[in-house]
């Protein structure tokens, strides 16, 4: 047996030793003249050089506006987000102003296109409520087998799985997919918690726990009470989330995880496919990750910067993390900035009320004064050090990752939970390409190569 594992080890070794030092004669043969781009009109990320994305397709779902015409002219303007043309501020004004927990009305706002009524929603709730169920033995089987603390990939390992249990898995009919978006958007909570209570029970030794939803609850409620041991949970606290969850549902077609939803979409592929593929987008640091990088941000700075309310002292420290001198040395402000809004992300400006309540109510005004010190110096610091084309403002990464830990979320469930939203709008998206388009995506790329000749073996 010792020397079998010896004769596995050295060939574990004698393929990482061959990745490593055929690295750089891959990175060789793969770079490309950043100059080319130019030179050949290439639009690189799919945006010019202003930062507005090339258009692709055409969508109701919803819309984001970060620009007015004045005189002509294309110029900054406030952030603005509408869902089926309704405003996400009056929106979320709207359920909360009424005590409604939002989560399943826009979900079917977003999915049918029109708010529903009581008795719509009534039925709507109930639908979602009996879809929130798994296959026996699902979670012993599936989640229980092979514990990751990336839940992103066993929510993906796990959604693959279900592909299996479903006797209609290829029927791409409306009808069809509309079954099986229902079902997944009612079970992403399940599958990311009872994920995270596996690898929290067999890789970190904790007590092992499994609560089943409750039907008679919303979706954040639901969240709440299956990750807490005890199940208990403040209103504030399931209100805070479910306005999370509202905000992070949708955003128009072309970010990463939903353009790549429409991509394999217009492939033909199943349903489950297509849902893997949107969540092995949204768990990158560039996209869904980034509020894990606010949160670790923040903790670097409290815990270098001596006084964390001397404001020139969080500024010089910010200048070194935008340097590459501090933090993580990319050179990022985390939370700052986004691809479409300028001036500022409504989604933003919505939770920071929202989050100051519940600072509050936690204990945590210090950290929340923290916060809105970064959001207001940020975009100082980076437009001293910075060439940009468009203003630099919080988006709604720089305050989710915060709420997260007031509300005692791990680490390992910040982007699962942006994936519970977000599912919502991939599903909306998904249905939309089946229904409109008839063409699969394929953009063009240039190639670069030249004609070689053919040698022979002997003469390499």
């Amino acid at each position: 047996m010792k020397h079998f594992r010896e004769i596995l080890a050295n060939k574990k070794e004698m393929v990482e030793s061959f990745a490593n030092r055929y690295s750089e004669i891959c990175q060789e043969s793969c770079k490309i003249d950043p100059g080319l781009y130019d030179t050949h009109g290439v639009k690189r990320g799919l945006r010019d050089k202003k930062g507005r994305g090339v258009l692709t397709g055409l969508t109701n779902i919803s819309l984001i506006q970060s620009q007015k015409e004045v005189n002509g002219q294309l110029v900054p303007c406030e952030g603005k987000l509408l869902y089926r043309g309704y405003n996400i501020v009056d929106l979320v004004n709207g359920f909360t102003s009424s005590k409604r927990y939002g989560f399943e009305e826009i979900t079917y706002l977003l999915l049918f296109g029109s708010l529903p009524n009581e008795e719509d929603l009534a039925e709507f709730k109930a639908v979602l409520a009996e879809s929130r169920k798994l296959p026996r033995n699902f979670v012993r089987d599936v989640i229980m087998k092979a514990p990751s603390k990336d839940i992103m990939n066993s929510l993906t390992k796990s959604i693959l799985t279900l592909a299996s249990y479903d006797r209609r898995v290829e029927d791409i009919s409306i009808n069809n997919v509309l079954r099986q978006c229902l079902m997944l958007i009612s079970t992403f909570p399940m599958l990311c918690i009872y994920g995270y209570h596996a690898y929290n029970h067999y890789e970190c030794d904790e007590s092992f726990f499994i609560h089943r939803p409750d039907e008679q609850l919303s979706t954040a409620e639901n969240i709440l009470r299956m990750l807490r041991p005890d199940k208990q949970f403040s209103e504030l606290e399931a209100r805070v989330l479910d306005i999370a969850l509202v905000l992070h549902m949708e955003h128009g077609g072309g970010n990463n995880s939903t353009f790549t939803t429409r991509v394999v979409s217009s492939s033909g592929s199943d349903t489950y496919s297509v849902v893997a593929a949107a969540l092995s987008s949204l768990k990158g640091p560039k996209h869904g990750g980034a509020n894990i990088k606010v949160a670790e941000m923040v903790a670097d700075i409290k815990a270098h910067v001596t006084d964390p309310t001397d404001e020139s002292e969080v500024k010089d420290y910010l200048l070194k993390i935008l340097k590459k001198e501090a933090f993580d040395r990319r050179g990022l402000i985390y939370g700052m900035g986004h691809a479409v809004y300028s001036i500022s992300d409504p989604r933003a400006q919505i939770f920071k009320g929202f989050v100051e309540k519940l600072a509050s109510d936690q204990g945590r005004k210090e950290d929340f004064e923290l916060y809105t010190m970064i959001e207001r110096i940020a975009p100082q610091v980076i437009a001293g050090e910075r060439r940009i084309y468009k203003g630099v403002s919080a988006n709604v990464d720089f305050y989710s990752g915060f709420v997260y830990s007031m509300l005692d979320i791990p680490l390992e469930l910040y982007t699962p939970l942006f994936a519970m939203a977000r599912i919502v709008g991939w599903s909306a998206h998904r249905l939309e390409e089946l229904i409109n388009a008839d063409k699969i995506i394929r953009p063009a790329y240039l190639s670069l190569l030249e004609d070689k000749n053919y040698l022979k073996m002997e003469e390499r």
